[in-house]
């Protein structure tokens, strides 16, 4: 029988013991890139990392009972992501049966001017991700079109996703409807309007930053069009081989509406997948049986065309399984350094540098970055540094909504750059690309919280309560709040 006694709450690691498990993480991670130049075993190296960390809490008083619940618990947090995951890889593979990906392909590829692609990518990315409030969803849609356009172009898919990842995670910022966006308003108590507003001083630069330099990056792209060899032979390809029509457009049109409507993400794959599944057969003419194989191993090109086939090779759940492990394994360590108390032992050590709006800011901002690196979620990385703070943001009569704000401009937006992290995990699977190749071109992560560093260290954009007119509708909420009846 197991032991189902909760441990003593007042039981917490040591500061050295919980620094221990950062380090060896950080050792592990250093070594694995930079002595052994390999990134495929990550996997290996958070598995030892969770080791070491089991050994430092069991050490610190903690029972197995403890560790296996914190192991559990990042589970139970990568499940539901996972799942979704899942069902990506079968959605890619149903869409290229059905012709939907071919076709965004080929418009793509006569539409777009090779100059402004990127600079395309990022703002239809942006709205994309705004209208539908999620950015995964975006990147799984018209994200993997614009990966097999970019290759088209001969643009590099570091670079394409890049710019896909930095649109997507704009709009998934500032959407009303984003699971992100309202968690952080929540977290810091704030109106959910004024915390978009609030977005707006940091996310907006950020973008307009970004989308300027995609623009002139994309103009040394100018390849003088799409008449180039292998462009050429890739329309060709796609026409003779896929019945390239705006019908092919129906299961992203699906997958948008829905996502808008608000429908269950798991559910919009899935209805997503079946659509494209049932195009395929009824429209390309693919055999039942050979639709559940692309399904589930991904579909394979066979047109003799190699530029046509790399392109259209690719999906499928099973495809999606070095992917999910990771997610499912970095998650494991996120809960077990959460529910063993590590990451607020370092968290604790920070307080004594939040005692003014600078020095606050500037902590909430590499104390979610840190979370973010070593939990592997945005959403414990917004959790748990912002409710630790929101004390010190009202001690300093700081307004919720620059707390739900910094939480955001670190936790978020730079979720996509850790390799084993959701967010990470997630957007390698999708687009095929690795994170630490991407993770250069994602300008908007890179850019956001060096603006949100800046506003604090020069104090613009700090608001307090009652000295701007804009924040009418949060005084005015709290005075209603105070009154009786």
């Amino acid at each position: 029988m197991h032991d189902t006694t909760p441990h003593d709450a007042s039981l917490r690691p040591s500061f050295l013991g919980a620094l221990s498990c950062i380090g060896f993480l950080c050792f592990m991670m250093f070594a694995q890139i930079f002595l052994l130049g390999e990134d495929w075993v990550t996997h290996i190296s958070l598995i030892l990392a969770i080791v070491v960390c089991a050994i430092i809490a069991l050490l610190s008083g903690f029972r197995w009972h403890d560790v296996q619940k914190g192991i559990l618990y990042g589970c139970e947090i990568a499940m539901l992501p996972m799942l979704i995951l899942m069902m990506v890889g079968v959605l890619v593979a149903s869409w290229i049966a059905s012709g939907t990906i071919p076709s965004l392909v080929y418009y793509g590829l006569t539409l777009i001017d090779p100059s402004y692609f990127l600079f395309t990518t990022v703002i239809v990315c942006s709205i994309a991700s705004l209208v539908t409030g999620s950015s995964w969803t975006t990147a799984a849609t018209f994200g993997v079109a614009f990966m097999g356009i970019g290759g088209g172009l001969e643009i590099p898919p570091a670079m394409t996703a890049g710019a896909v990842i930095s649109g997507a995670i704009f709009g998934d910022k500032i959407s009303p409807v984003s699971d992100s966006t309202n968690l952080a308003a929540g977290i810091a108590e704030a109106n959910l309007f004024d915390h978009i507003r609030s977005m707006f001083y940091t996310t907006g630069p950020a973008l307009i930053i970004s989308a300027a330099l995609f623009f002139v990056i994309g103009l040394g792209h100018d390849t003088g069009g799409i008449d180039t060899p292998q462009t050429d032979q890739l329309l060709q390809g796609i026409q003779a081989n896929y019945s390239v029509s705006l019908l092919a457009f129906l299961p992203p049109l699906v997958v948008v509406v829905l996502a808008y409507s608000r429908v269950n993400a798991l559910a919009v794959m899935v209805i997503g997948s079946l659509v494209g599944a049932a195009m395929a057969v009824g429209v390309q003419g693919v055999a039942i049986g050979d639709m559940m194989n692309y399904m589930n191993y991904g579909y394979v090109s066979e047109t003799g065309i190699e530029a046509v086939d790399s392109l259209l090779s690719r999906g499928g759940l099973q495809e999606m399984m070095w992917t999910i492990s990771l997610g499912f394994i970095g998650l494991s360590l996120g809960g077990l350094l959460e529910k063993t108390r590590m990451l607020e032992v370092l968290l604790d050590r920070m307080g004594k540098l939040v005692s003014h709006s600078r020095g606050l800011i500037v902590t909430h901002v590499f104390a979610s970055l840190a979370t973010n690196l070593f939990s592997a979620s945005q959403y414990i990385a917004i959790i748990i540094p912002g409710r630790m703070l929101v004390p010190a943001y009202r001690r300093l009569r700081i307004l919720p909504s620059v707390c739900s704000r910094t939480c955001e401009d670190s936790a978020t937006v730079t979720s996509p750059l850790v390799p084993w992290g959701l967010g990470g995990a997630y957007y390698m699977g999708v687009l095929d690309v690795s994170a630490w190749d991407y993770m250069g071109w994602t300008f908007l992560a890179l850019i956001t919280p060096v603006i949100a560093i800046l506003y604090a260290m020069f104090n613009v954009f700090i608001w307090r309560e009652g000295e701007r007119n804009d924040v009418n509708a949060y005084e005015q909420e709290h005075r209603e709040t105070a009154q009786p009846g």
